[in-house]
């Protein structure tokens, strides 16, 4: 590996650089958890003056975010508020999903995803509604922003994780096959 400062230092390799249109990442190695590093990731989130796509109004654009690890114990938390109980950690999974906002619309999509989750072998555990705040966007966000959830689902049965995202042996196992 590289250590010199014109080869690059760990796992920076410069002839690799290029240019992202809004991409950061900041990381903790050692996996220990820790505000600091949300605390890090907003201000380099802040700090970024392209973050994606903008749109007509300078507070109208296509959204950032961060990604962390899964907050257990929070979920647990709001998912007993929400009236459901949550398995150990890593027996679940977790999901965001986008609904349209016309009640009608929002219910057609949830029986066809709810279908979908059980064709896949899951069991759904849950909704929980994220909550937002759309004080700050523009006319042109808030007339398409969609309604927030987070699914909760677990394995019908035992499942092992390495074949989570690979259709047929998480599928043929699902399904007893």
């Amino acid at each position: 590996m590289a250590t010199n400062s014109s080869e690059g230092k760990g796992l920076y390799v410069p002839s690799l650089e290029k240019d992202s249109c809004g991409a950061g990442l900041i990381a903790n190695l050692n996996g220990t958890k820790s505000h600091k590093i949300i605390d890090d990731a907003l201000t380099m989130l802040h700090n970024m003056e392209h973050r994606g796509a903008c749109g007509c109004e300078p507070n109208t654009g296509d959204g950032a975010g961060i990604l962390i690890q899964t907050p257990h114990d929070f979920f647990v938390k709001k998912c007993r508020e929400a009236g459901f109980e949550l398995p150990d950690f890593g027996e679940y999974g977790v999901g965001m999903v986008f609904f349209p906002k016309d009640k009608n619309l929002m219910s057609q999509c949830r029986v066809l995803f709810n279908d979908y989750i059980d064709e896949q072998g899951f069991e759904l555990l849950g909704y929980r509604k994220v909550p937002t705040d759309n004080e700050e966007l523009g006319a042109t966000a808030i007339s398409v922003e969609p309604r927030i959830e987070q699914v909760f689902v677990k394995p019908k049965v035992s499942l092992d994780r390495r074949h989570l995202g690979t259709k047929t042996p998480c599928t043929a196992k699902i399904c007893g096959a």
